[in-house]
């Protein structure tokens, strides 16, 4: 299984659009969401990026899912940038296999 989060925020581009087109491209979007769902992918959370994080990473926005092989999230990167997504988002993507704490902290010590 594997873990992708996304982190990302409104370009110039998205701003300039009318509400309608904001709209109108994102409505585009839920039917390729609800296939990645349909095939195993799983939305563990998407939400708003509260201002009160300490620490807080310049984002707006977060999505969480769970895949559950790499080609899922291959076919979801390409799926992404094909819907032309980051041409109005300025986005950064984490992904790795689900492990473990005592896993996590033997490879920092590693480094």
């Amino acid at each position: 299984m594997k873990t992708y989060i996304e982190l990302w925020k409104a370009k110039d581009t998205w701003r300039n659009l009318s509400k309608e087109d904001r709209a109108n491209y994102l409505g585009q979007l839920a039917p390729a969401i609800q296939q990645l769902v349909s095939s195993g992918v799983e939305i563990v959370a998407w939400g708003e990026n509260d201002s009160s994080t300490f620490k807080r990473a310049e984002y707006d926005f977060f999505g969480i899912w769970k895949f559950p092989t790499p080609e899922a999230v291959q076919l979801f990167e390409k799926m992404v940038e094909g819907a032309g997504w980051y041409a109005y988002f300025d986005q950064v993507n984490l992904h790795g296999d689900n492990t473990s704490p005592q896993h996590v902290l033997s490879k920092m010590i590693g480094i």
